[in-house]
């Protein structure tokens, strides 16, 4: 269907449509306000987690594992526009926690900021049909290294949560624009044109449910470091905000004092009142770049309220831990991911990733605070509460980057205040929420140490007596691929004709003068997209990937690296920092047929009963369709995560095999998939129409560091047919 041509019947629509939404958020708001205190119980989509503890638990139960196999789709939403050129120099939509930024970690120029277009004026209702199908199976190699396999198809990732708020749905696009749409239609009620070459977090947006000072608003970070909030009815952009409605995050602060630099974000932010929390994406090279510090701005006029920084400086709680002037101008240790608040408490929940230089730290020994760590803070100060460091002195690039899932833990006959803590280590760590002891305990265990020279490996690292690894944590060749008498044979020989070292258990380090297999590898286990929990199951539903990274390093071709000035230091450099690779780098998989070299599942879906401890079930998430259909139940690597609802469901998309499905929540057993046109590594949504109906929500462009073709735009809705409902 052709978007409309008729540009005076397009305005009278539009206004029309607009007139009528209006009303009837007034009149829904009126009767019961949309806040984050009652965000649990709402059946709309609210916020990223559905509520600020981030369960992304809907008491929704018009969709049950009885009907779910009748789903069909209600409508498909197109991001990109017709006709869209990228801009020259701009920024891309894709995932991921780091990023380079323009020339020199520059953002793009500034341009004046866009102006909402109403309803099918801003490009009509979408086009159905558009994007083929996808290529049949996962056999071909993507690009090695990180975000291999996403191609010059004119297309941009999005891993967009849509949000639902009062009848209207919001999403941030990767062509430039933050979108309204009806949600039980797909039509456009505004679109807002980004300032010239950014673009909102790939992740989304975020929604401020107003105060007295400053109406309902759409809060939006950029990749470009820019933080703007819009008119949740109109789009329109708040003027009173920032300096002409922006606020630049790429302060002399934040760059540490560098001439350039960028602190974009590709997740939204979180609110805490009307503070506006968020975190950035930096540099994974070694060297002096943009800080990974979190702050907080106030949403009536953009002000900066409170600054955290992720390496204590001087004076500051925990100092001390990074040796020299190791810290000085150090980039990551940042939140590229999601953050949690707990509302009633005013407790903030930040979950850090790696240090700059990620996979060597000789240049930083010693357990680099707050490197693979989450920390709380008081929402309303960012004053520090407690941590819980996950990873001591990480160089696997284990980022802790999943959103920290708050819940109530019954045990002992107690209910504690509990947060889920985990990433791309495999290992789960559930804490008291208040003050980060562990629920169940947590040993330091003796680890393999590394043979690079002028690197200190940490001695001992945190492992939790429940629950058991999420994912495979350790490598040895009985572990070997059988799927195909050619994929052992490849692997093998990979393995053999370049000295690649395997075994040495979990946090197995990165070898000398040649590779190791390390398990899980650089996307986990889990990433960015987390988990759901059902409360009244008390099951905790993770999406993890099961394969391994290549990794080691050798001395550069200048000769041996100087090891005198190494420590304390922090000199520029790769992410192996002076060193070069060492050998085969990259997903441990064979490099004929791209498949994985350890044996199946190669992703599951994975549920935890927190109230004991153990794993209910897991099952594998996705199929290789490239193999015989009885050997095509591998599991496939994911990236996104999945919601659930009252009636035990769990939908999810995520893993590479562009299947979207719903899971029975208590069991574990496939319900219903779709095929999409790409696979949907993002978070899903659902929600309860003006119709009466329940929606499915989800964005299935393809992209992430799963290495999934970008072949799609589309955002799915799903639901019953009328009249089963």
């Amino acid at each position: 269907m052709k978007r409309y041509k008729n540009t005076f019947l397009i305005g009278l629509a539009a206004c029309g449509a607009i007139a009528c939404l209006s009303y009837a958020q007034d009149k829904k708001a009126a009767s019961l306000a949309v806040t984050p205190a009652n965000y649990a119980e709402s059946k709309e989509w609210p916020t990223y987690g559905h509520d600020s503890g981030g369960m992304r638990y809907s008491p929704l139960k018009q969709i049950t594992p009885a009907n779910v196999s009748n789903l069909e789709v209600a409508w498909t939403y197109h991001l990109k526009p017709e006709g869209y050129v990228a801009p020259a120099g701009g920024r891309g939509g894709r995932g991921g926690g780091r990023g380079p930024g323009g020339p020199d970690g520059a953002p793009p120029a500034a341009g004046p900021p866009g102006a909402p277009l109403q309803g099918a004026a801003a490009g009509g209702p979408p086009a159905e049909g558009r994007g083929g199908g996808p290529p049949d199976g996962r056999g071909g190699a993507p690009g090695e290294g990180r975000g291999g396999g996403r191609g010059n198809t004119g297309f941009r990732a999005a891993e967009v949560t849509p949000l639902v708020v009062n009848g209207t749905m919001y999403i941030g696009s990767p062509y430039g624009q933050v979108v309204a749409l009806d949600p039980t239609s797909g039509k456009e009620v505004w679109v807002y044109k980004m300032p010239a070459g950014d673009n909102p977090a790939t992740r989304g947006v975020e929604y401020f449910a107003g105060d007295n000072v400053t109406p309902p608003q759409i809060v939006v970070g950029t990749s470009g470091g820019r933080l703007l909030t819009l008119d949740a009815k109109t789009g329109a952009l708040n003027p009173k905000f920032g300096v002409d409605g922006i606020v630049d995050l790429n302060t002399p602060e934040i760059r540490n004092g560098l001439p350039s630099g960028n602190a974009g974000m590709s997740s939204p932010p979180v609110m805490y009142q009307n503070f506006i929390i968020l975190g950035d994406h930096v540099q994974e090279g070694s060297g002096p770049g943009v800080a990974g510090d979190v702050r907080a701005f106030d949403i009536h006029d953009g002000k900066l309220a409170w600054t955290f920084h992720s390496i204590p400086r001087p004076g500051e709680t925990n100092f001390g831990t990074w040796a020299g002037d190791s810290w000085k101008q150090r980039s990551g240790v940042n939140v590229w991911g999601l953050m949690t608040v707990d509302a009633a408490r005013g407790i903030g929940y930040m979950p850090f990733g790696a240090p700059s230089g990620e996979l060597l730290g000789g240049d930083r020994p010693g357990n680099d605070l707050y490197d693979t760590s989450v920390v709380a803070v008081d929402g309303k100060t960012g004053k520090y509460l407690w941590h819980f460091q996950v990873v001591h002195h990480d160089i696997w690039d284990f980022d802790l980057e999943s959103p920290p899932v708050q819940m109530d833990i019954k045990r002992n006959g107690k209910v504690i205040p509990s947060v889920a803590v985990f990433g791309k280590s495999s290992l789960l760590f559930l804490l008291d929420r208040t003050n980060g002891k562990p629920i169940y305990d947590v040993t330091e265990k003796a680890v393999g140490q590394t043979d690079v020279p002028g690197e200190k490996t940490s001695p001992t690292q945190p492992f939790p007596y429940k629950p058991p690894p999420l994912a495979r944590i350790d490598f040895t060749m009985k572990d070997i691929a059988t799927v195909t008498p050619e994929l052992e044979a490849g692997c093998r020989k990979l393995i053999a004709d370049n000295n690649i070292q395997v075994g040495m258990g979990p946090y197995a380090p990165p070898t000398y003068n040649h590779s190791r297999v390390i398990f899980p590898s650089e996307i986990g286990g889990a990433n960015w997209g987390g988990g759901s929990f059902n409360p009244d199951l008390g099951y905790l539903f993770v999406n993890v990937s099961d394969l391994g990274q290549l990794n080691g390093v050798k001395d550069p071709a200048s000769g041996p690296v100087d090891l005198a000035t190494l420590a304390g230091s922090n000199l520029p450099g790769g992410r192996t920092g002076p060193y070069a690779n060492g050998g085969p780098s990259g997903r441990f998989r064979d490099r004929d047929t791209g498949m994985f070299c350890n044996q199946p599942p190669w992703g599951e879906l994975v549920a935890v009963n927190v109230n004991t401890g153990d794993i209910a079930w897991r099952v594998p998430l996705g199929i290789t369709e490239s193999l015989p259909p009885e050997k095509q139940k591998t599991g496939r690597p994911s990236q996104g995560g999945s919601i659930t609802t009252a009636s035990g469901l769990v939908f999810i998309g995520a893993a590479d095999d562009n299947h979207f499905r719903a899971f029975d929540g208590k069991t574990g057993k496939e319900l219903w998939s779709a095929k999409l046109n790409a696979s949907a590594e993002s978070v899903p949504a659902t929600y309860l129409g003006r119709d009466g109906g329940q929606y499915v929500v989800v964005s299935g462009t393809g992209g992430g560091d799963a290495g999934a073709p970008v072949t799609s735009d589309e955002i799915t809705a799903f639901r019953l047919p009328k009249g089963q409902q």
